[in-house]
């Protein structure tokens, strides 16, 4: 079933219970989410909506896909599954690493920088 919507863009003062109100307009919406850090509580700025059926998830994309709420124009369209997210390199990254193989870059020697 292709019915849940990632909803991106939010502004930061939008609510669950807003997006609830707006999106009842393309059908019955099961679930609201805005997605917030988990550190701050704050808004990541993107939501996921689930509506009833995948006809009303369209429906939901044609009605809203642009349309400016709370002063941001929101981009809505079928969310993807998690497992489809990035790959490894995060893990890298908080391990310090940051690839180009041990060479240092330097200002003006050679003709590709590297020394």
């Amino acid at each position: 079933m292709e019915n849940k919507l990632y909803v991106g863009n939010l502004s930061y003062s939008s609510n669950e219970s807003s997006l609830q109100t707006l999106f009842e307009q393309a059908g019955t919406v099961k679930s609201v989410q805005i997605i917030k850090d988990r550190e701050t509580g704050r808004s990541k700025g993107f939501a996921f909506v689930e509506m009833e059926t995948e006809e009303e998830a369209q429906k939901a994309i044609g009605l809203f896909n642009g349309k400016e709420l709370d002063g941001r124009a929101l981009k809505v369209n079928i969310a993807r599954p998690r497992e489809e997210r990035g790959g490894s390199g995060g893990d890298d990254r908080r391990r310090g690493y940051r690839g180009g193989g041990g060479r240092s870059q330097k200002q003006g020697s050679g003709d590709r920088g590297w020394s």
